[in-house]
C-alpha cells in the first residue's frame, strides 16, 4: 500500500478520536483512489526492531488453482515490495541466511507487513537452509587429483545435487544402501573406486551426524542481488522429471512474446504447460511411433541384451544384481523420455525424443550402409509439437539427438551422438510426405586432421552434449564433457565440413553447456572443474591438430563459492556443479547483451557473469531448497514495458524431485527491478 495513504488513513483515525491501529489493508479499500493495486509489501525486523537486510520474503497461493510464488529481498532498512501478484489471500514468510524461516502471515493485496524473524541459535540450525555446494566443500575424496574430483562431480551429479540432506547420510552401510537404489549410481561408484569411495562418503557423513558444519557461510543478498524477483509456478507432479524448459525462440527473444512456457517432462513422457497469464499449468503427452512402449529402466540396446542396457538407470531401477532396492519402481514410464525443447519462429515446439525402439535392425533404411551409423548406439530421435493444431509429428534420424539449436537459416542442429553430428532442416521436411524425412537431415563423422595435411584421419569419439551455431563464422560447436581427463570442445566448419577439437588446459575441465555471443565468442559451462570458460579461436595461431594446439585460446573465470576441500591454489575446483548456460545476446534479462548466465546447479543458483567488467551477481533460489537447474531461456514479452516486460526463464529438473523440499516440479521467472521497492 502506498504509504501517502497510510498516513491519510492514520491521520483520519486521530481526528476521529480512534485508536490508531495499522492493518493489512485490502486492495477493495483503495480501488477508488488510483490504480488497482497488485502488490504486498512491509518490513522485516528481529529482535529490537532491527532491520533485516538482505533477505528473502516468499509469497505463495493458488489464484488460478496451481501453486504460485513470488520472491523477493529485503532492501538496506528491511523494507519488501512483492509485485505483480494476482488477486488472491497471500501466505507471507521470511528465510535468510543466519535466520530461522518466519512463520507465515495471511495478507490480502495492498497489505503493509510487520514480519518478525528469529536468528538461528546454533550453526546447526543456521546451516539448514545453506546450498549444496556449502556441504559438498566439506568433503574429502579418496583420490584429490583434479581429474579425479572433475570425473566425480560429472558423474555424481548428473541427477541432483550432492551436499542435500537426503545425501548427508550418517553410515558407511546408509551410503552402500543408497548407491545401489539406482543402477547408474552402482555403475558410477565403481568407476570412482567403490569401496574407497564410500569410505570416503562415510568420514563426511559422519562428521556431519556429529554437529560439523561448513567452514564458511554463504552470503546474504546485496547490490544488484536485492533487486530480483522470483515467480514460480508449480507444473508435473512430484514424479516430475522436468529437464528442460523454453520460453521463446533463441534468435528472436519476441518469439512467443506473454505466451506459455514449455518443458519436457523425462520420466513420465509429458511436454509441460503454464500459461504466465492465466497462472494455470497443463500437461500433454508426448507419443511414441506404432505402439512403442517400453521405459528406460527395462530398455533393451538389441536381442539377448539385458533390461536396462538400452535406457538411463535411475529412479526406480535400482541394481538388482548386487541386492539393490527401490521403494519406486515402475514410477517413471517413459519410452519417449524427451529430453530437450526448443521453439522456432512459428512456436513450434521441437524436442529431442525417442520414437521408437534402438536396435540396429530399427534404424532408417538409409543409415544402414554408413559405416559411422551402423553397429553404433544412437539414443533418441526427433519431434515436434504444434500448439495451434494440437498436433504432434515425429521424425526419425540416423543419428542421436540430446539438445538441439537452429541456426540464422532455419536448420536444427543437434548434440547427442558419440560419432557424428547431426542436423534437419525442417523446410526440406514435409509430414505428409513421408520420404522428406530422409531427405531433410543429414551427418557429419566426426574426425579432426592430426597432422596438418589437410585430411581428417582421427575420429574424435566422445559424447557431445552441449551444441551451438555460431552464425558469426558459420560453424557449429559441441561440447564433450568426459572424452579424455579434461574434455574438449568441437568445431565443425559448415562451408568445408572440416572439424577442430579443443582440449581446455588446466584449471578447466568438463565443458557441458556450449553458447555463444554476438561476436562469435564461445563461452563453456565447465562443469568438471566448476569454472566458466571462454574460448577465442582468434588467438589459434594453429587449428589442426589432436586437440591440445591452442591452450592461448582459453580463459577461465571462477564463479562465487566455497571451493572443494582438496582444492588448489592452482586449480580452484568450486563445489558447484554448472550444469549448463545461457548467453543473453538480446539482453532479456536487464542488465545488458552478452551476459553470460551459468545455472549454479549445485548451489541453488543463477551466477550471472560481466564480462565487461568480470563481475559476478548471483540469484539465488531460496525456496524450494535443492533447485537443481539445467537449461534457461530468457525472453522479451514488452519491451516497453522496462523490467515488468523481460527476463529469464527456468526451472527445477531434480531428479528425482522427491529430493526437492516441496516435492514438486516447478517453473521460475526472474526479473531485475531497478531497485529492490520497485512495484
Amino acid at each position: 500500500m502506498d504509504r501517502r495513504w497510510v498516513s491519510l488513513l492514520a491521520t483520519a483515525s486521530v481526528l476521529a478520536g480512534g485508536a490508531l491501529v495499522l492493518s493489512a489493508t485490502s486492495d477493495e479499500s483503495v480501488a477508488a483512489k488510483g490504480p488497482p493495486v497488485d502488490y504486498i509489501e512491509g518490513q522485516v525486523t528481529s529482535g529490537a526492531k532491527k532491520p533485516e537486510a538482505g533477505v528473502w520474503v516468499i509469497a505463495e497461493s493458488k489464484p488460478a488453482g496451481t501453486l504460485m510464488r513470488k520472491i523477493v529481498v529485503t532492501d538496506r532498512n528491511g523494507r519488501f515490495v512483492l509485485p505483480e501478484l494476482p488477486k488472491a489471500t497471500w501466505k507471507v514468510w521470511v528465510r535468510g541466511y543466519g535466520l530461522v524461516d518466519s512463520g507465515k502471515t495471511a495478507a490480502k493485496l495492498g497489505a503493509d507487513l510487520s514480519l518478525k524473524v528469529k536468528p538461528a541459535r546454533t550453526k546447526v540450525q543456521a546451516a539448514k537452509i545453506y546450498p549444496a555446494n556449502y556441504w559438498l566443500s566439506m568433503l574429502n575424496l579418496p583420490n584429490a587429483s583434479p581429474d579425479y574430483a572433475s570425473q566425480f562431480k560429472l558423474s555424481c551429479m548428473l541427477c541432483h545435487q550432492i551436499g542435500i540432506k537426503s545425501t548427508r547420510l550418517p553410515t558407511r552401510d546408509a551410503f552402500d544402501h543408497g548407491t545401489k537404489k539406482a543402477g547408474t549410481m552402482y555403475g558410477t561408484s565403481l568407476g570412482l573406486g567403490r569401496e574407497a569411495f564410500l569410505d570416503s562418503l562415510a568420514d563426511w557423513g559422519g562428521r556431519i551426524a556429529k554437529g560439523e558444519t561448513p567452514k564458511s557461510a554463504p552470503a546474504r543478498p546485496k547490490g544488484l542481488e536485492r533487486n530480483i524477483v522470483i515467480t514460480q509456478w508449480n507444473w508435473g507432479d512430484k514424479w516430475a522429471y522436468a529437464h528442460d524448459e523454453i520460453s521463446t525462440d533463441k534468435r528472436n527473444p519476441r518469439v512467443n512474446a506473454e505466451g506459455p512456457v514449455w518443458g519436457v517432462d523425462i520420466g513420465n513422457d509429458r511436454l509441460l504447460r503454464v500459461d504466465p497469464k492465466t497462472n494455470k499449468s497443463t500437461a500433454i503427452k508426448v507419443p511414441t511411433r506404432n505402439g512403442y512402449n517400453t521405459s528406460w529402466c527395462d530398455a533393451t540396446s538389441g536381442p539377448g541384451r539385458p533390461a536396462g542396457s538400452g535406457g538411463f538407470q535411475t529412479l526406480g531401477c535400482p541394481a538388482t544384481a548386487v541386492g539393490g532396492v527401490s521403494a519406486y519402481v515402475g514410477r517413471y514410464q517413459n519410452p519417449a523420455n524427451p529430453h530437450n525443447p526448443m521453439l522456432d519462429a512459428k512456436g513450434n515446439v521441437w524436442v529431442t525424443t525417442q520414437i521408437r525402439r534402438e536396435w540396429q535392425e530399427d534404424i532408417p533404411a538409409q543409415c544402414k550402409t554408413d559405416p559411422a551409423i551402423a553397429g553404433r548406439s544412437h539414443h533418441r530421435q526427433l519431434g515436434y509439437y504444434d500448439p495451434k493444431a494440437k498436433k504432434w509429428s515425429l521424425i526419425d534420424t540416423c543419428y542421436g539427438t540430446h539438445h538441439l539449436q537452429f541456426d540464422k537459416k532455419g536448420v536444427l542442429w543437434t548434440s547427442g551422438d558419440s560419432y557424428v553430428l547431426g542436423w534437419f532442416d525442417p523446410s526440406k521436411y514435409d509430414p505428409k510426405r513421408p520420404e522428406t524425412e530422409a531427405q531433410a537431415q543429414g551427418h557429419a563423422e566426426v574426425k579432426v586432421d592430426t597432422n596438418g595435411d589437410g585430411v581428417a584421419d582421427k575420429p574424435v569419439v566422445g559424447f557431445n552434449y552441449g551444441v551451438i551455431p555460431n552464425d558469426v563464422d558459420n560453424s557449429v560447436w559441441t561440447a564433450q564433457p568426459s572424452t579424455g581427463p579434461r574434455g574438449l570442445l568441437v568445431r565443425y566448419d559448415k562451408a568445408t565440413g572440416k572439424f577442430e577439437s579443443y582440449i581446455p588446459p588446466p584449471p578447466g575441465s568438463g565443458p557441458r553447456g556450449v553458447d555463444v555471443d554476438s561476436k562469435g565468442m564461445i563461452w563453456a559451462a565447465m562443469g568438471g572443474s566448476g569454472h566458466l570458460g571462454r574460448f577465442d579461436r582468434s588467438k589459434c595461431t594453429q587449428t589442426w591438430g589432436n586437440g591440445e594446439q591452442c591452450p592461448q585460446g582459453w580463459t577461465f573465470y571462477k564463479p562465487p563459492g566455497p571451493l572443494l576441500a582438496q582444492s588448489t591454489p592452482a586449480d580452484q575446483r568450486t563445489a558447484d556443479l554448472h550444469y549448463y548456460l545461457f548467453v543473453d545476446v538480446h539482453g532479456t534479462f536487464g542488465m545488458g547483451k552478452d551476459v553470460v548466465i551459468l545455472n549454479g546447479t549445485n548451489s541453488d543458483s543463477l551466477q550471472i557473469f560481466q564480462p565487461k567488467t568480470k563481475k559476478w551477481t548471483t540469484l539465488r533460489v531460496p525456496y524450494p531448497l535443492n533447485a537443481y537447474q539445467r537449461g534457461l531461456d530468457g525472453r522479451i514479452d514488452d519491451p516497453k514495458a522496462g523490467w515488468k516486460g523481460r527476463g529469464l526463464w527456468f526451472n527445477d529438473g531434480l531428479d528425482p524431485v522427491i529430493h526437492n523440499e516441496v516435492q514438486h516440479g516447478w517453473l521460475g521467472h526472474a526479473q531485475m527491478r531497478p531497485t529492490p521497492l520497485a512495484r
